[in-house]
């Protein structure tokens, strides 16, 4: 793969990765309700799942798409399901101090939720297809899934780093509560792309 084509890799992963989605919101708001420690297994499952299902649509899981179309329907009405019900979960969150033993999305749940995330398939498709070399398959795509591994872990930790600032100002239950709503509508509204599409 020559340097201009990695260059181009780089940035498109890095703008993929950094912008607003249901991944970075989801880390978001469980550094901000946990702390950085309770955003880890998150931070972690989000990369490990992402660069997993980036392999695999590499691989050729793609053709599956191609060759049955309703497993598109299938994902889509999945992905709307998963993130409605990650929207409730954000916003009812367990306020710290609640006592009954709240936690955050964990490590299992955040690598699956990539199989539901319109946004990770977005960007797993046309990393994949713009950047793919068809003369080098299987190398190009170990290439694309490193590149945008590496890029991946930084810009969500870097969410998780935000979470734990905006947590230093969520100092009452309803502060809390307005941060925990909110953070749900956003993910609510990354739905958009999906049900309009």
């Amino acid at each position: 793969m020559s340097v201009e084509l990695l260059t181009a890799l780089a940035v498109f992963s890095f703008v993929s990765a950094v912008t607003p989605g249901p991944n970075n919101f989801m880390v978001l708001a469980a550094a901000a309700n946990y702390g950085m420690r309770g955003a880890a297994p998150v931070v972690a499952g989000v990369c490990c799942g992402f660069v997993f299902m980036m392999t695999l649509i590499g691989l050729g899981l793609i053709r599956l798409f191609t060759a049955f179309p309703v497993t598109y329907t299938v994902l889509k009405t999945a992905s709307i399901v998963y993130l409605l019900y990650l929207s409730w979960k954000i916003a009812t969150a367990v306020l710290p101090g609640g006592g009954d033993g709240g936690r955050p999305v964990g490590f299992l749940q955040a690598v699956l939720f990539q199989w539901v995330n319109p946004k990770a398939w977005v960007m797993a498709l046309t990393a994949m297809s713009a950047y793919r070399q068809p003369s080098d398959s299987i190398a190009s795509v170990f290439v694309v899934t490193l590149v945008f591994g590496a890029i991946t872990v930084p810009s969500v930790t870097a969410w998780a780093l935000l979470g734990t600032q905006v947590r230093r100002f969520l100092t009452d239950a309803r502060r809390m509560r307005v941060f925990n709503v909110s953070v749900a509508v956003l993910l609510v509204g990354s739905l958009y792309p999906i049900v309009f599409d």
